[in-house]
C-alpha cells in the first residue's frame, strides 16, 4: 500500500529530483577509522576554536583520509568538489552536517599545520596506536624500524625540509626522509618522523625506538632493522635505555670487514665438514629447498649510559644464503664478460673508421678504467704488443732511382692480444659470496638460529609501508611547498597506511581462524580462493556501489546497490555487518 502511494506521488505532479552518489568503500573506511580511534584521538588534541566551523578536526581528518584512501589522491584542491558529490552519504555516516565549506583548501591547510607540530603529532600518534592495539588485540613483541626517501622537484633552501642526500630513488632530486617503526607481524606504522633529506639514517633510530617504547610501555620488545641499526650507539641505547632487544645485520665495513674474512673461512671449513645449521623449507612441489645455513658465536659487549655501566652478551650469526650466493656469482660473471668484451674491443683490427691506440700510456689508462668500472681489477689480466709498420718513401717528387734519397716512416699501434681470467682469485672470491653476519642479544630460547634468519627475512613488512605511501597514496609528488604542509600531509598519509594495513591484517587473521577463503577478489580468475587477500583487492571489491536519492517535494527515497556475498563476507571478517551500508537506504516515503 505504502509502495503504491509512493509510486503515485512520484509519478504525479510533485517535482522529482534524482541524484546519485558513488560511495564504494567509503562507509567501510570511515567505520574502520572510527574503530581505530582516529577521529577521537585528533579531537582530543586539536580543539575547534570559536571562530572556526563546527565540524571538528577529527571528522575533517577522517573524511579527508577516506577520500585519499579511496581515490589515491592527496591533493587538497580536489576534496571540496568530491564532498559536494557525497554530502548525503557522509552526513548519514558521521551524524554530522557535512558541507563543502568544511573542506576548502584553506581549512585543509590549517589541519596540515596542526599535524605538522611534533609535540601534538606525537600525542595523536600515540593515542591512535594505543586505541588500535586495544581494539584489535594486536601483538606487541616485535617492531621493525627503517627509513625511506621521497624525492620531488622542490627548491632547496637553508633549513628547508627538501634537501639533496643519498637516495635510491633519484639522487638528482631533492628529498625528504621518512623514518618509521611498525608493529610486527602486520606491519602497521606506530611512530613516524619526517626529517630533511640530507640526514643520515643512523641517528634516526634512537628517537623512534624511544617513542615506541614509551607508547607500548613494555620491556623486551625486539627491534629489527637494517645494518644502520647495528651501530654500537643504537645497540647500547636499546639495551640500556629502553630495556629491549635488537636484531640486525652488520655492515661489511671497519672492524667487521676484517673479522668477516675469518668468519667466512671458519664457515667454509664447517661447511666442508657438514657442521653448519641448515634452514630448509618444503616447496609447493614437496621438495626440500635449502634457504640458508650457518653457525653462531657469542661475544661480550659493554658500554656506558649516563655514567652507568651496561654489559651484555651478543650472539653473532654468520649466515650463508645460496640464493644470494648465486645472485652474486651471476653478477660477477656478468661483470667479467662485459669487461672482457670491452677490453677486446679497445684495440680493433685496422680498417676504415677503426681508431687505433698509438700511445702505450693511453692503452693502459683505458684498460684500467674498464677493469675498475666493472670491479674486476683482481680477476682479469691482459697482454698487449706494440706493432710497428715501416714504410720507405723517396724524398721529393719524381721517379725514384738508385741514388735518390729515401726516408722511412713508422706507424705504431698497440694491440691487446690476450685477456685472461685469474681463476684462482675468482674461486677465492666466490667462496666469500652469500655470507652475511647478523647480531642479536635475544636468547637462544626465544629465537634459535633458524628463527633469527626467518625473522630478519620478514623485514619486507616495513618496506610495504613505503611501497603503499609511494604507489597507492602517491606521496610523490607532494603538491605543497611549505615545510609545515609537507610534514603535516606526510603524517596524515602514514595514518592512511595504518588503515590499509589493519584492514588487511584483520581480514587475514579472521580467515585463518575460521579456516575460510574469499572467492571473487581476482577479476582475472573469479573462482580463485585466497586467505591472504591484500587490502587493495578488498577495497576494490566495493567499487561501483551507488546510493540513489530520489526527492519528491519534502520527501525522499534512497536506494543502495545491493551488496554481494563477497562484500558481506569481507565486512563480517572485519567485525562489521552490512548495516554500515544498508542504513543509508530509505525505501519508503
Amino acid at each position: 500500500n505504502s509502495d503504491s502511494n509512493a509510486n503515485r506521488r512520484i509519478t504525479g505532479k510533485k517535482e522529482l529530483d534524482v541524484k546519485t552518489e558513488r560511495i564504494d568503500d567509503v562507509p567501510l573506511l570511515i567505520k574502520m577509522m572510527i574503530k581505530m580511534g582516529i577521529q577521537e584521538a585528533i579531537d582530543n588534541h586539536i580543539r575547534v576554536q570559536n571562530h572556526q566551523r563546527e565540524l571538528s578536526w577529527g571528522w575533517t581528518a577522517v573524511i579527508w583520509l577516506a577520500y585519499i584512501l579511496s581515490e589515491g589522491d592527496h591533493r587538497k584542491v580536489a576534496v571540496e568538489q568530491y564532498i559536494g558529490g557525497m554530502q548525503n552519504t557522509l552526513t548519514a555516516l558521521t551524524g554530522m552536517v557535512i558541507e563543502q565549506a568544511d573542506f576548502t583548501d584553506d581549512r585543509l591547510t590549517n589541519l596540515a599545520k596542526y599535524l605538522n607540530q611534533e609535540e601534538l603529532w606525537h600525542k595523536i600518534e600515540d593515542e591512535i596506536s594505543g586505541r588500535s592495539i586495544e581494539a584489535y588485540e594486536l601483538p606487541e613483541k616485535t617492531c621493525r624500524v627503517d627509513a625511506t626517501t621521497v624525492s620531488g622537484y622542490h627548491e632547496t633552501y637553508e633549513d628547508g625540509i627538501f634537501q639533496f642526500g643519498h637516495s635510491k630513488d633519484d639522487p638528482d632530486r631533492a628529498q625528504i626522509k621518512v623514518m618509521t617503526g611498525c608493529l610486527d607481524p602486520l606491519g602497521m606504522p606506530l611512530a613516524t618522523d619526517v626529517v630533511s633529506g640530507e640526514r643520515a639514517d643512523d641517528g634516526l633510530y634512537t628517537p623512534i625506538i624511544s617513542r615506541i617504547n614509551g607508547m607500548l610501555q613494555k620491556k623486551d620488545i625486539l627491534y629489527v632493522g637494517d645494518c644502520k641499526l647495528s651501530s654500537f650507539d643504537n645497540r647500547l641505547h636499546i639495551k640500556g635505555k629502553v630495556k629491549g632487544h635488537y636484531l640486525c645485520p652488520l655492515p661489511n665495513t671497519g672492524k667487521t670487514s676484517e673479522e668477516m674474512e675469518d668468519w667466512i673461512a671458519q664457515g667454509n671449513l664447517k661447511d666442508e665438514k657438514d657442521e653448519l645449521i641448515k634452514y630448509v623449507v618444503k616447496t609447493d612441489k614437496g621438495e626440500q629447498e635449502l634457504k640458508a645455513k650457518g653457525y653462531e658465536k657469542e661475544r661480550e659487549q659493554s658500554g656506558q649510559i649516563e655514567g652507568q655501566d651496561i654489559k651484555w652478551k651478543e650472539r653473532v650469526m654468520i649466515v650463508k644464503s645460496p640464493a644470494h650466493e648465486k645472485q652474486k656469482q651471476k653478477g660477477l660473471e656478468r661483470r667479467l664478460s662485459n669487461a672482457e668484451e670491452k677490453l677486446n674491443r679497445l684495440t680493433p683490427a685496422r680498417g676504415p673508421g677503426k681508431r687505433q691506440i698509438t700511445d702505450e700510456a693511453k692503452l693502459i689508462e683505458s684498460a684500467q678504467a674498464i677493469l675498475k668500472k666493472h670491479r674486476v681489477e683482481d680477476f682479469l689480466t691482459y697482454e698487449y704488443v706494440k706493432e710497428v709498420e715501416r714504410e720507405t718513401k723517396y724524398v721529393g717528387r719524381g721517379r725514384g732511382s738508385a741514388n735518390r734519397e729515401r726516408k722511412v716512416t713508422e706507424k705504431i699501434r698497440y694491440q691487446i692480444t690476450k685477456v685472461e681470467r685469474n681463476e684462482e682469485k675468482i674461486a677465492v672470491q666466490i667462496k666469500k659470496y652469500g655470507w652475511k653476519a647478523y647480531v642479536t642479544d635475544v636468547s637462544k630460547e626465544r629465537l634459535g638460529f633458524i628463527d633469527v634468519v626467518q625473522s630478519y627475512r620478514k623485514q619486507y613488512r616495513v618496506e610495504r609501508i613505503f611501497n603503499r605511501l609511494k604507489s597507492r597514496l602517491n606521496i610523490a609528488p607532494l603538491y605543497v611547498k611549505k615545510k609545515h604542509q609537507i610534514k603535516g600531509i606526510t603524517h596524515l598519509l602514514t595514518v592512511g597506511v595504518r588503515v590499509y594495513t589493519l584492514i588487511e591484517f584483520v581480514v587475514r587473521r579472521s580467515l585463518q581462524r575460521s579456516n575460510e577463503k574469499l572467492v571473487g577478489l581476482h577479476l582475472e580468475n573469479p573462482k580463485k580462493a585466497t586467505d591472504i587477500p591484500t587490502c587493495e583487492r578488498l577495497l576494490k571489491a566495493f567499487s561501483k556501489i551507488t546510493l540513489t536519492i530520489i526527492k519528491v517535494g519534502d520527501s525522499d527515497l534512497q536506494h543502495l546497490t545491493p551488496l554481494s556475498k563477497l562484500q558481506t563476507d569481507i565486512l563480517n571478517h572485519l567485525g562489521f555487518d552490512s548495516s554500515i551500508y544498508k542504513n543509508l537506504e530509505k525505501l519508503q516515503i
